[in-house]
């Protein structure tokens, strides 16, 4: 354990119950990290959870919906309440409603201002003192925030709007909050993905569905795991070196 890169740390992960939050949550309790797993699933959390100690790793399961400020800020507090500290904030939990602005419901607007962008803002409010406190404490003397955002964070396409905003959104609010908080030793990085092999696309409606999967025929997908890693290359960095952005698609993919 004493030659993992993240030994003595505690990583905190939105939408950990599957696909890129799970393979980064096991990626960072493989590097040594304690991992805190939130997100609404709590069977799966479970599950997982279970996987990672029985490999010799640390996981503690806190259902919340981050959506509702009191539980977003709650889960922070409880994390750090029981695991001690806080050195990594994955924020990794959203959610892709695509369809037109002629046929979109303001409902699926909603819910993804509310998750990707709204719930973000929270978690990472109540997480920021903690981080500084570790960047100051920790033998590493440096904290992470990464979130996990897209290519649709610089590649605006019909049908994606609210979803492109929100994507924009996180790219502005990370590199404004990674000079605010250079000085404080944390760093602030995010990972845009391309096409990945997850559940995502299974919140569409039929007809976008069919669209998506249309458009990714042909194409080999990354997996949760090529994620992970790019997570894990960030926050396993020395503090000398910031990797602020890691754009990452699929080898096939041309937006």
């Amino acid at each position: 354990m004493a030659d993992q890169a993240l030994t003595g740390t505690v990583a905190f992960v939105t939408g950990a119950s599957s696909g890129i939050g799970a393979a980064i949550a096991r990626r960072l309790a493989r590097e040594g990290a304690a991992v805190a797993l939130i997100a609404r699933r709590r069977d799966l959390l479970a599950e997982l959870a279970a996987g990672i100690t029985v490999r010799g790793g640390k996981a503690l399961v806190l259902d919340a919906d981050i959506t509702d400020p009191a539980r977003a800020q709650d889960a922070v507090q409880q994390a750090v309440e029981r695991l001690g500290r806080l050195d990594i904030l994955v924020n990794n939990a959203g959610v892709m409603l695509l369809d037109t602005a002629l046929h979109t419901a303001i409902e699926d607007w909603d819910r993804m201002v509310d998750l990707n962008v709204q719930a973000l803002l929270r978690v990472t409010h109540a997480a920021v003192p903690y981080l500084i406190d570790a960047a100051a404490t920790a033998r590493r003397q440096v904290s992470d925030i990464v979130s996990v955002g897209s290519t649709a964070g610089r590649v605006a396409r019909p049908g994606a709007s609210v979803y492109t905003l929100t994507k924009f959104g996180l790219n502005g609010f990370s590199e404004a909050l990674r000079q605010e908080l250079l000085v404080e030793r944390v760093r602030v990085g995010v990972v845009e993905p391309g096409t990945v092999d997850t559940e995502l696309v299974d919140h569409l409606g039929e007809s976008m569905r069919a669209a998506a999967r249309q458009q990714m025929s042909g194409i080999e997908p990354l997996r949760p795991d090529d994620i992970a890693a790019a997570v894990a290359f960030i926050v396993t960095q020395p503090r000398r070196v910031a990797v602020n952005e890691i754009l990452i698609r699929a080898g096939d993919q041309t937006w």
